[in-house]
């Protein structure tokens, strides 16, 4: 008996030996693989507040996999969304620095069976290609300021307009209400030009008109750093501007810092663009509900004469 049981175990050993080997579980298995294209955080402030508050809802601890890719290129946006693709990835989230050339990356990825979602802003593509969008109504921004500029019922209206990134659908947004007054003549181009959302690009513009002698009465700036720029050549040419001064200032994303110029009298206008949309995009993939095609997030105007610091700590971005 004693025997038998050694030579039964032997058996069991040499069994082992040769015994398939365990697979061993992938890295990263279990996890939800994300891939972001986006809009370097660089950009602005209100760029910085988006990427931060993706950063803050897909995190490994609550067993996401995010890799991010940036860039102000269409191109390599383009590139990084293929690439996210080959990876094979659950999902992709999807900035994009230029609303066209996007529906065969689309149409890969959903060959694919990869997910995509739009965030911030739209693209020109069949809403078939893509799960859902979370974006800001970026043309109803651009309405909402010039209503509010047509409102102030200034004698003339000459007018500097710095606008965005070409092609992005902030800057298609935004120009597109003031665009109309111009073809009717209720108001006059003094110059329109891109400064692609860098102050000191619009610093210049606005240096070059000063150095021209054409006059002007209004900056209309796609975003708040280009304000500043504009703010910051008005200044050094001792030119007077905002609530009581000779130029109208207007910005775009609601930071707190340009917020504060608002409610000081330096600037006139600014107008929201809410960056929040990761808390969405992450309730529909917990879900699986997609309540609608396109979720539009909730904005505002903010006039220097009526502004409070209640709505700054409410509604400003960053510091």
């Amino acid at each position: 008996m004693k025997k038998s049981v050694i030579f039964a175990v032997a058996l069991m050993c040499v069994a082992s030996l040769f015994a398939a080997p365990k697979k061993k579980a992938k890295a990263g298995s279990g996890k939800i693989k994300i891939g972001i294209v986006n809009n370097p955080p660089s950009e602005s402030g209100y760029r910085a507040a988006n990427v931060k508050d993706m950063e803050t809802v897909f995190t490994a601890g609550k067993g996401y996999d995010v890799k991010t890719f940036y860039s102000l290129k269409n191109d390599e946006q383009l590139n990084a969304f293929s690439q996210f693709v080959t990876d094979g990835v659950d999902y992709i989230f999807l900035s994009a620095a230029d609303t066209a050339g996007w529906t065969s990356a689309f149409k890969k990825a959903q060959k694919a069976g990869i997910k995509v979602f739009l965030f911030d802003r739209m693209v020109d593509i069949k809403d078939n290609l893509y799960e859902a969008a979370v974006v800001s109504d970026m043309a109803k921004e651009g309405e909402t300021a010039v209503n509010w500029l047509k409102a102030q019922k200034l004698p003339e209206y000459k007018v500097i307009h710095i606008q965005g990134a070409m092609g992005s659908a902030a800057q298609i947004g935004r120009t597109g209400a003031l665009d109309a007054e111009f073809a009717k003549g209720t108001m006059k181009k003094v110059v329109q030009q891109t400064a692609t959302w860098d102050e000191a690009e619009a610093k210049k513009i606005v240096e070059s008109v000063i150095n021209s002698g054409e006059d002007f009465n209004v900056i209309y700036a796609e975003n708040d750093g280009m304000a500043k720029g504009a703010v910051a050549a008005l200044d050094e040419a001792g030119i007077t501007h905002g609530v009581n001064g000779k130029v109208v200032v207007m910005g775009f994303d609601c930071n707190k810092w340009a917020l504060r110029e608002l409610l000081a009298g330096n600037w006139n206008y600014d107008g929201q663009c809410s960056p929040f949309q990761a808390a969405v995009i992450e309730n529909m993939i917990k879900t699986g509900k997609i309540p609608s095609k396109t979720v539009i997030s909730d904005e505002k105007g903010f006039d220097a004469k009526t502004i409070t610091q209640a709505d700054i700590d409410t509604y400003g971005l960053g510091d």
